[in-house]
């Protein structure tokens, strides 16, 4: 099975990549619909976080807002979450992965935000960093989910930054197109290069 890494900022079009390649056949895993479905299903990981963030839990339901802008403006704070929440995530995408090869499925896309930091991109055989001038990333995360400015800069700049991903990414895709359907033609084309240079023919 040839596993793909997707990752970059949030805002830079990591999700139209993905889906490009569930186009194609490939099992789909995108880690932070992941760390969502553990946040509703997981009371080991919520209980952890809890211990170190009980701020942001309201009537003994997490509030994620309220987590956000702890941890957003204080690198330690979000050292300490991502400790916590990186461990399940990587376990539950390690069990996909396991069930998709078993399943005979030639082809996986797995895109995370942390890929690299997690340790997820070892599990990957090519890693695809997906990059976009900031500003347009501030506005389509504001457009996308309804948050401030403020919000969404804090988000933004709690992240890597592109150098980062220039290092450590065997392609990097910008994404500064006026379009989505732009994008998802220059995904297309690196998709069939890297199987193309994978020599695993039969995932065209």
């Amino acid at each position: 099975m040839l596993i793909i890494g997707i990752t970059g900022g949030t805002g830079g079009g990591k999700t139209t990549l993905l889906r490009e390649l569930e186009a194609r056949g490939a099992l789909a895993v995108d880690c932070d619909r992941v760390y969502h479905e553990l946040l509703g299903g997981s009371a080991e990981m919520l209980s952890e976080i809890e211990d170190e963030f009980p701020g942001a839990f309201i009537g003994g339901r997490l509030d994620r807002k309220a987590l956000g802008k702890r941890v957003f403006g204080d690198e330690e704070a979000l050292k300490t979450l991502n400790s916590i929440t990186h461990r399940y995530v990587l376990r539950e995408v390690d069990r996909r992965l396991r069930e998709a090869e078993k399943d005979g499925i030639k082809l996986a896309a797995v895109d995370a935000i942390a890929l690299i930091e997690s340790g997820i991109s070892e599990k990957c055989d090519v890693v695809v960093g997906v990059l976009a001038d900031r500003e347009r990333r501030i506005k389509r995360i504001m457009a996308r989910e309804g948050i401030t400015r403020e919000y969404a800069e804090m988000r933004i700049d709690a992240q890597k930054r592109d150098e980062f991903f220039a290092m450590n990414c065997d392609y990097i895709l910008r994404n500064d197109y006026e379009t989505e359907d732009e994008f998802r033609i220059e995904c297309g084309k690196l998709i069939d290069t890297i199987i193309e240079k994978s020599g695993k023919n039969e995932c065209l």
